[in-house]
């Protein structure tokens, strides 16, 4: 008996000791970008390994040290494999995994280890990039002398691939919502004259904060909209929100850029900075944030306005955050957060296509009634918008309704006239354009 027990211990301190080396392959999840193809394998402990790539035909070689795989991976039916057309693996050496990427075409692999975050365990990602460059960046519009260019619009679906964003109790990922809500968004937009839009994030893949609003501004849009879905660790809260860039993140990102030589040729709307002085180009970049955060500010008010109409908004007014996706010092940033994914009764609705495509007609009537009161120079909608109206409110002076639209007093008093600054309350003032 007593062999017996000194043989069970010894086997199972050998199990235990087998048990402490191998790590083991979970997951295997794949996204195809624009740019990039994205593999993650899902691990239950961080592992060490190698990565290569071989010729005729095109691989990815991965050795995973001391690792298994129980079961299989494949590649999903349901989505495009990008540069992938088969994932093979197997034991090499008694105990390291090889996994083996047969590709379409040759690419070059970059890759690197995540520790645990987001409900996610370990993770090894590899990004294939496609040695032919993939698709091809849009180019920037050429500026047309003809004023009658059409308002341009960034519509950025929050979060991707393999980022779900917030889970809600149901399980709904946010990725799936802010998609949805940007395709409806886009949708809406495109059909008003004088406005064109696009979408940042046109599938389940990832873009990184910087990315989103780089893409924004490579493509000279006007106007960069973020869309969520708000998350909270109690039940509770309720209600949409809108929010713009702090000014201590604006500050933190003028600073960082001011510092990177390689963005000081084209920093603020095409300005170039790098034949200016430290102080002088700090004074320009504050001066085109200023002006960035006021008409971000402006088109975010219009927003929420917009959204009240269709149901319950979390604060009153617009909220300011350090949100790296509003970063940009020359596009006027708003970022959305449509509704509570983690209130069972709101996660509900944002799954319901009806309620997504309120959100999305609100959100646009807000963009519509934004440019239509301060639309940019040069756009049809600055030359071809009816005069706006508006109701005097307790409070309201002439100057203060003038800079509000962006018009002289002078224009003001002339299109409604006026003899002096005095008005009333009640009282309908014509906008004239600006």
């Amino acid at each position: 008996m007593r062999r017996i027990a000194l043989l069970i211990l010894f086997l199972s301190f050998a199990l235990v000791q087998v048990q402490s080396w191998a790590a083991e392959v979970k997951d295997f999840r794949i996204w195809a970008g624009p740019d990039k193809t994205r593999a993650v394998l899902d691990l239950d402990e961080a592992v060490d390994y190698q990565i290569f790539t071989l010729d005729s035909p095109s691989r990815v070689v991965i050795d995973l040290k001391k690792s298994l795989l129980t079961g299989e991976i494949h590649l999903p039916d349901d989505r495009s494999s990008g540069s992938l057309k088969r994932v093979r693996h197997g034991i090499r050496a008694q105990d390291n995994l090889r996994v083996v990427f047969d590709l379409a075409e040759a690419a070059k692999p970059k890759s690197f280890l995540l520790d645990p975050a987001g409900g996610h365990g370990h993770r090894l990602v590899i990004d294939l990039f496609p040695e032919s460059g993939g698709a091809e960046i849009e180019p920037a519009p050429s500026w047309d002398p003809n004023p009658e260019r059409d308002v341009i619009v960034a519509i950025d679906a929050g979060h991707g691939g393999e980022d779900p964003g917030s889970i809600g109790p149901r399980k709904t990922q946010e990725k799936r919502i802010t998609l949805a809500v940007a395709k409806l968004l886009n949708k809406e937009l495109n059909d008003m004259q004088g406005i064109s839009s696009f979408l940042v994030r046109e599938g389940d893949y990832y873009i990184a904060h910087q990315e989103r609003y780089e893409i924004a501004r490579r493509r000279r849009a006007d106007l960069f909209v973020s869309i969520h879905a708000d998350s909270f660790h109690s039940p509770r809260p309720s209600g949409s929100s809108v929010y713009i860039l702090s000014r201590r993140g604006a500050t933190s990102e003028a600073a960082r850029r001011l510092a990177e030589g390689e963005n000081r040729s084209d920093l603020i709307g095409g300005v170039k900075l790098n034949d200016k002085d430290d102080v002088l180009a700090s004074v320009l970049m504050d001066l085109s944030q200023s002006a960035t955060l006021e008409s971000s500010n402006a088109v975010a008010s219009a927003i929420l306005t917009s959204l009240k109409s269709i149901g319950k908004v979390h604060k009153p007014l617009v909220e300011r955050a350090n949100f790296a996706m509003l970063r940009s010092p020359d596009v006027p940033s708003v970022l959305v957060e449509t509704a509570f994914i983690s209130n069972p009764a709101e996660e509900k609705k944002l799954k319901d296509p009806n309620f997504q495509l309120k959100l999305a007609q609100a959100i646009g009537e807000g963009i519509h009634d934004h440019f239509h009161t301060m639309p940019p120079p040069g756009t049809w909608i600055a030359n071809h918008r009816q005069p706006s109206r508006h109701i005097v409110a307790s409070g309201d002076t002439l100057g203060g309704i003038a800079s509000r639209y962006q018009v002289s007093v002078n224009k003001l008093r002339q299109a409604n006239k006026l003899r002096s600054d005095t008005i009333r309350v009640g009282a309908v003032l014509v906008i004239p354009n600006s």
